[in-house]
């Protein structure tokens, strides 16, 4: 017999009664029943009952050891009958008479409970993350995520991909974040940094003739923690491809994304692909936010000429300089009580906005302050617009053209939320596409890149040369799933002319152009294909279909809000002789609470 294990504990079955077997594993649960003890012992693979009559020479030994301890059991697997049969249970039909018992390893008081649902602060799960992972959600999450990744990497190649592994010490790159920074012993002074994403590397493979690139890689940015992104470290599914369209990049990875949700989705419902195509402007219009929730059935309207010179004279004089009015519908609200609406103000408010206009329209008639100041044939145009019926009501968003599309969309889904209009048990995809090249920098008043600068604009050399930049578009698209974005992605731009006249309009020069991204640059001069691809990340993906809030619980090992690692200690500080080694000295900042130097 084996020293540890005949079987696992999820194995034992009824057609197993009468065999001797032998399990090893984590005492789960522990119960006394006078004349006999029971143990929950647990492993990887599931959970069998194992009993200790009062009379065995192993039952004072049971009796002692402490939950979470690791044990070996040797005994017979019995039938359970009657009503002792646990359905909940894959091994509830047997269980198993213990005759010898041998502790591997004792465990000492635990600091966190792992049989149970009892909730423990975030920080204390992370410090004990070993003991956190016992428990079952935790434990199924992680497996989750093993098994999206199996899946997207057979998908993958069966989509004719090929996997390679880029660098991890690299040169830095300007990519949005900050760089981790890896000092080099043998050329003092200098600094490797952790890839943001490998995107130059992705298309210098393009550029190296590979055709079809993919790898789940890992990414690194200092950055601050959000719920949907993990400080420090997350990973993508990263994949690039040759001579193609934007359309031959989504007819490539839907089938992925949409096969990978319908296996793990737990039959909720997946949008089949093709995915909707929604342009940015139509984005912003409609849901007020380019990573807009389909399941909110909720759609905002322009109704900024319904106000201009209006009798309504706040939203007047909005408009007339130059702001704009969105509208956004509310089905079935109109018959709601009045605390309803101060409810919404209030939250208007706490969101930095004036408040939230409305106006109801009650069988009776059009109701509310904005309704009793605004021309009949005003508010008339305003519910044609909206398609709104008898009982309904619209809310307001007002201000500047650039703020007030995104406070719309916030209206949108707090409205969706309150109304329980919400789809519930969906994956509803959609592509953002037709992203701005280019914006204006309000600080500035000067011409910046809206997105990614290495993007295709859409049009070419001639439109950089003869358009507004402010109304070029780029062949650049967002992947988003339930209000949130799983990836962004490009065409790229493999012309060194039209790279640099890109960077041109957003005031580099050339040489700064040569000097931040040469290597790639100078690829590009010895024969570069048309290529693009994209970067879904693998913890948003699960933390969907986990349905967890919090980007952490789908993470085996993550950092904390303060991008600390609570169980190993880092970061943490190194000997000087280290800081030697490397020609590195600290400089640091004061401690906090230190007094101020005096001034002499």
């Amino acid at each position: 017999m084996h020293a540890y294990r005949t079987h696992t504990c999820g194995a034992l079955r009824a057609s197993d009664a009468g065999q001797t077997a032998r399990l090893s594993g984590w005492v789960h649960r522990k119960r006394d029943h006078g004349g006999l003890l029971f143990i929950d012992l647990r492993d990887h693979y599931g959970i069998t009952q194992c009993v200790f009559p009062a009379g065995s020479e192993v039952f004072a030994q049971a009796d002692a050891i402490r939950p979470e301890s690791v044990i070996t059991v040797t005994g017979e697997v019995v039938a359970r009958e009657g009503a002792t049969v646990n359905d909940k249970l894959p091994t509830g039909a047997i269980e198993l008479r213990v005759k010898a018992l041998e502790v591997q390893s004792h465990a000492d008081v635990l600091p966190i409970q792992v049989a149970g649902e009892q909730e423990f602060p975030e920080d204390l799960r992370l410090r004990y993350r070993f003991l956190d992972l016992r428990r079952e959600k935790q434990h199924r999450n992680i497996m989750l995520r093993a098994g999206v990744i199996a899946s997207i990497r057979r998908r993958m190649i069966e989509q004719g991909f090929t996997e390679f592994q880029t660098p991890i010490l690299t040169a830095s790159s300007p990519e949005g974040a900050r760089d981790f920074l890896v000092p080099s012993r043998n050329h003092p002074g200098t600094f490797y940094a952790l890839p943001q994403a490998p995107q130059q590397f992705k298309q210098l493979a393009m550029v190296a003739g590979f055709d079809r690139y993919f790898q789940i890689a890992p990414c690194f940015r200092d950055e601050a923690s959000r719920a949907d992104r993990s400080p420090g470290e997350f990973y993508q599914l990263d994949f690039e491809m040759s001579f193609v369209t934007q359309e031959d990049v989504f007819a490539a990875i839907e089938p992925v994304m949409e096969g990978v949700f319908n296996e793990f989705g737990n039959g909720r419902k997946v949008t089949p692909a093709p995915f909707p195509r929604i342009a940015y402007d139509t984005a912003m219009l409609e849901y007020g936010s380019d990573k807009p929730d389909l399941r909110n059935p909720l759609k905002i309207t322009d109704v900024t000429e319904a106000f201009r010179d209006s009798g309504f004279g706040l939203f007047s004089k909005v408009v007339a300089s130059g702001g704009i009015v969105r509208a956004i519908p509310a089905p079935g609200a109109a018959g709601n009580p009045r605390g309803f609406f101060d409810k919404l103000n209030e939250w208007a408010r706490a969101e930095g906005a004036g408040g939230l206009g409305y106006i109801q329209f009650a069988a009776e008639g059009p109701k509310g302050p904005i309704a009793k100041n605004l021309e009949a044939e005003r508010v008339e145009a305003i519910r044609s617009a909206c398609n709104l019926q008898p009982g309904d009501a619209v809310f307001f968003a007002a201000g500047k053209k650039d703020e007030t599309p995104k406070f719309a969309g916030k209206v949108r889904t707090k409205l969706g939320e309150e109304l329980g209009l919400i789809e519930q048990g969906e994956f509803r995809f959609c592509w953002i596409v037709d992203f701005p090249m280019y914006e204006l920098n309000e600080e500035t008043k000067q011409v910046d890149f809206s997105h990614n600068p290495f993007s295709m604009p859409q049009g070419g050399l001639e439109a950089l040369n003869s358009m507004d930049p402010l109304e070029i578009k780029a062949f650049q698209y967002d992947i988003v799933c339930n209000g949130i974005e799983l990836s962004s992605g490009a065409i790229r731009n493999h012309r060194p002319d039209i790279m640099i006249r890109a960077f041109e309009i957003a005031g580099y020069t050339a040489q700064d152009v040569e000097e931040r991204f040469g290597g790639m640059l100078n690829a590009f001069r010895y024969g570069a294909p048309p290529h693009g691809g994209s970067a879904p990340g693998i913890d948003r993906m699960v933390m969907l279909l986990a349905d967890e809030p919090n980007i952490r619980e789908v993470i085996l090992f993550p950092l904390n809000q303060q991008g600390q690692d609570l169980m190993m200690g880092a970061p943490a500080a190194v000997e000087p002789a280290r800081l030697k080694e490397l020609s590195i000295r600290l400089d640091l900042p004061p401690a906090k609470g230190a007094a101020a130097p005096k001034s002499s």
